[in-house]
């Protein structure tokens, strides 16, 4: 057992971070890990690197909880062995003696790939047409796929990238500087490649989520990092998360989700086995053709997707989204053969300021106050209690509809029916097993917005999508507390009412369109910002 007098002694002298750094009323994300504030050091407290005073900006990342989780040791342990000018760094390590909280100290970072592309999205909503600029679209890929190259390189996943972990320098000498952020979900790999289940069963949020993990693959690759990266371009290059979808199973441990493999398959096209041969030995193959039909996605390809926000199939910058989103993981590009591709030898070619020649003043960070906090909670119970209450509606609704449609039969009363599903209660999303037992198809595209509505995509469908934002802790903040936010950002993006499912069954029609009309109304309440 320790000495008492040591441990004491011990405690004294350990630098405390509130002696070092001023950081009250800089706060500038929150979370279930924690909070990250905006610090600068003391006057008179010397940088112990090179023992001079400083004025720059420091992250405080203070980690909920007493004492070191396993995620958070984690993290310590790899940030502390990382060395890449694109990855985030450690500075440094403090533990508090008397309250046992963790506190992490990096390089502080002005923006981040969310808040970047949430600009433009703004911008794209009003008809201000603001897309990223080619040179910073390509500067950014570039750095992020030279981040990625250098963790593969020394046997780490990263298994979480998405924009909000994709950090971006501001004023300083790193200026334009990418740093892959949030390592918590990082893990060593070794070759073999070791099984899921001796990591954890479900990573990565789920727009960003690689096919195979969403039909149980049972190894990780480094081409799920790959996977994510694509979805990243495509972001950037539209503005628009291009698998976006509901999720209202978001805290499943089951791998497989219906609705995000239909918008995948909506933007992709349904996988063909001679294109993926292994499709087959996926653990969730029987239950994709159980519930998907190949037929309903015949006329969805990453071409038509891409082609319908102006990016020509003959384009370089295609042509490498079109290698890092193949289906098949062992045909995926590496980030190295990623890096040696055409696209990044046109002008305009890639530089370390991903802000080089770029006017568009990106809005730095807000500090968030109490009553934002207090909001939050708020906001959060309401869509907790929301579900209960809903499904009980849904289902009395739904009762209703098939009582009336049974008297009413061959008299004329289908109008009725229909009505009182368009005019009748919006309190929420609907049971999402009905969901799940709907056949998906070309026409009614459920969770997204460019399958036959792409005029409505820069019109009143992102009105919800621009309140709030600004709560984000960019990437310092764990993997963890991101996705309830991010999966609900877009959930009224494109829902299509009005179209008539394949089976020609008017009470599913009717469904849908309650379910699209349920989903834009509580996104309307609850806004676009992200929230941890």
């Amino acid at each position: 057992m320790m000495d008492y007098e040591f441990k004491v002694k011990t405690a004294a002298e350990r630098v405390k971070v509130e002696d070092w750094f001023d950081y009250e009323g800089c706060k500038v994300g929150r979370g279930t890990y924690g909070h990250v504030y905006k610090a600068r050091r003391k006057d008179g407290v010397p940088n112990p690197t090179n023992g001079r005073n400083d004025n720059r900006d420091y992250a405080l990342k203070q980690i909920e909880g007493t004492g070191l989780s396993m995620s958070a040791c984690r993290e310590i342990a790899l940030l502390r062995e990382l060395k890449n000018p694109n990855v985030i760094c450690l500075q440094k390590v403090f533990l508090s003696h008397v309250d046992r909280k963790v506190w992490l100290l990096f390089d502080y970072a002005e923006h981040d790939l969310w808040h970047i592309i949430k600009y433009h999205r703004a911008a794209k909503a009003s008809k201000k047409s603001v897309m990223v600029p080619k040179g910073m679209v390509k500067s950014l890929l570039h750095q992020i796929l030279q981040g990625i190259h250098y963790l593969h390189d020394n046997w780490v996943l990263h298994r979480d990238l998405k924009p909000a972990n994709i950090l971006v320098m501001g004023e300083g000498p790193e200026r334009g500087r990418v740093k892959i952020a949030d390592m918590g979900f990082a893990r060593l790999f070794n070759s073999p490649l070791k099984p899921l289940a001796d990591l954890d069963p479900v990573v990565v949020t789920f727009w960003y989520r690689a096919p195979e993990l969403l039909l149980g693959a049972r190894h990780y690759t480094k081409a799920i990092d790959i996977w994510a990266i694509g979805c990243i371009f495509a972001e950037l290059l539209t503005s628009e998360p291009i698998f976006h979808c509901r999720q209202e199973d978001i805290k499943t441990s089951n791998p497989y989700h219906h609705d995000q493999l239909d918008r995948i398959f909506n933007v992709m096209g349904f996988p063909l086995e001679k294109e993926w041969e292994d499709i087959r030995k996926m653990p969730e193959h029987p239950t994709l053709l159980k519930d998907f039909k190949r037929t309903n996605y015949a006329n969805c390809s990453l071409i038509k997707y891409m082609d319908r926000h102006k990016i020509k199939p003959e384009s370089k910058a295609f042509l490498l989204l079109q290698k890092l989103l193949l289906m098949d993981p062992t045909k995926r590009i590496t980030s190295e053969q990623a890096l040696m591709d055409p696209y990044f030898n046109e002008d305009p070619v890639p530089t370390s300021d991903v802000f080089a020649g770029c006017p568009i003043p990106y809005p730095k960070r807000e500090f968030l106050t109490d009553d934002d906090q207090v909001k939050e909670e708020k906001t959060e119970n309401k869509m907790q209690q929301r579900p209960q209450q809903t499904q009980q509606n849904v289902q009395n609704q739904q009762q209703n509809q098939v009582h009336q449609q049974q008297q009413g039969q061959n008299q004329g009363t289908y109008k009725s029916v229909s009505q009182s599903v368009v005019l009748g209660s919006n309190n929420g999303p609907s049971d999402p097993k009905r969901i799940r037992m709907g056949q998906p198809h070309q026409g009614h595209n459920q969770s997204g917005m460019d399958q036959n509505n792409s005029g409505q995509q820069s019109g009143h469908g992102h009105q919800g999508q621009n309140q709030g934002g600004g709560h984000s802790g960019g990437g310092y903040m764990n993997s963890g507390q991101h996705h309830q936010g991010q999966q609900q950002q877009h959930q009224n993006h494109g829902q299509a009412g009005g179209h008539m499912h394949p089976s020609g069954n008017s009470m599913m029609h009717q469904h849908y369109h309650q379910q699209n009309q349920n989903h834009q109304n509580q996104n309307q309440n609850q806004g676009f910002g992200q929230r941890f």
